[in-house]
C-alpha cells in the first residue's frame, strides 16, 4: 500500500521528490536531516468517542516518533496534528526535554483547522469570500478551550450577539460536526490536510527566511498562566520566534478566555 501511495504521488508535476518509509525499523532513515517534520500519525475520532480516548491510543505513537525525531533531526520544526494537541504537544515537550532537545519555538501544535473553519463560517455570515477573510482563533484545540477572535477578525466586522453565539459554537465544535455527518467513518480528513499543508507551507516560508509570516498555532504560552497556549506566532527559521500577545478583547471573548483556561 506504502510504495503505491507513494508512486501515485511521485507522478505529481511538482519540485518535491518523493519517497516512502514504512514503520519503525526505517524511522531513522525517513527523519535524518530533516528540517521540519509534519505528525499526523493517530487514529481518528468516532461517534461517541472522548478525546481522552484518543489520547491513550495517540499518546504512544507521539511520543514513539517524537524519541525519533529527538535522535535523528533534533534541530527540526515539528508540526504536531495527532489529536487530543491540547495533550500530545506536552507530551512531546517531555520527550524532548528528556533527550535534551527542547526548544519551545521549534514544537509546535497545529490549530489552522479552527483558523480556516473560522474564516469559512464568518465569510458565510457576511458574504464574503473565505480568502478575504483572517480570524485568529486562540486558546487549545478542543470544545470550548478553542476561541475565535471575532473583534479582530480582517477584514473589521460587527457581528450581533446571536451572531457571535452561533459562529463561536459552530467553530468550536467543527469537528464534532464531521464525526457526526460522517457517521462512523471517521473524523475530518480532507479539511485537516489543507489546513495540515498550509500551515507546513507557512513554516517552509518561515524557514526560507521570507518576512511577516504569521499564523496561529498552540505553543509554550508567553501569554497566559497555562504552560501551551494557542495564540499567534511569527514564523522564522527557528519556528516561533515571535509569540504576540492576545491584543485587546472584547467582553465575550474575555470571558470565553477564562474558560478556556480552566
Amino acid at each position: 500500500m506504502l510504495q503505491g501511495v507513494t508512486a501515485d504521488i511521485s507522478h505529481m508535476d511538482t519540485g518535491a521528490v518523493v519517497r516512502g518509509f514504512l514503520g519503525q525499523p526505517q524511522l531513522e532513515s525517513a527523519l535524518t536531516g530533516m528540517d521540519l517534520v509534519v505528525i499526523p500519525a493517530g487514529v481518528p475520532r468516532k461517534p461517541g468517542m472522548t478525546r481522552d480516548d484518543l489520547f491513550k491510543i495517540n499518546a504512544g505513537i507521539v511520543r514513539t516518533l517524537c524519541e525519533g525525531v529527538a535522535k535523528c533531526c533534533p534541530n527540526a520544526i515539528v508540526n504536531l496534528i495527532s489529536n487530543p494537541v491540547n495533550s500530545t504537544v506536552p507530551i512531546a515537550a517531555e520527550v524532548f526535554k528528556k533527550a535534551g532537545t527542547y526548544d519551545p519555538k521549534r514544537l509546535l501544535g497545529v490549530t489552522m483547522l479552527d483558523v480556516v473553519r473560522a474564516n469559512t463560517f464568518v465569510a458565510e455570515v457576511l458574504g464574503l469570500d473565505p480568502r478575504e477573510v483572517d480570524v485568529p482563533v486562540v486558546g487549545g484545540h478542543a470544545g470550548v478551550t478553542i476561541l475565535p477572535l471575532l473583534s479582530q477578525a480582517k477584514p473589521p466586522s460587527s457581528f450581533t450577539p446571536e451572531e457571535t453565539e452561533y459562529l463561536t459554537k459552530r467553530i468550536q465544535d467543527g469537528g464534532t460536526e464531521v464525526v457526526q455527518a460522517k457517521a462512523g467513518a471517521g473524523s475530518a480528513t480532507l479539511s485537516m490536510a489543507y489546513a495540515a499543508v498550509k500551515f507546513a507551507d507557512a513554516c517552509l516560508r518561515g524557514l526560507r527566511g521570507d518576512a511577516g509570516v504569521v499564523e496561529c498555532a498552540f505553543v509554550a504560552s508567553e501569554v497566559t498562566e497555562l504552560p501551551f497556549f494557542a495564540t499567534k506566532v511569527r514564523l522564522g527559521r527557528r519556528g516561533a520566534e515571535e509569540v504576540y500577545q492576545l491584543g485587546p478583547l472584547n467582553e465575550y471573548e474575555r470571558v470565553g478566555t477564562a474558560k478556556g483556561e480552566k
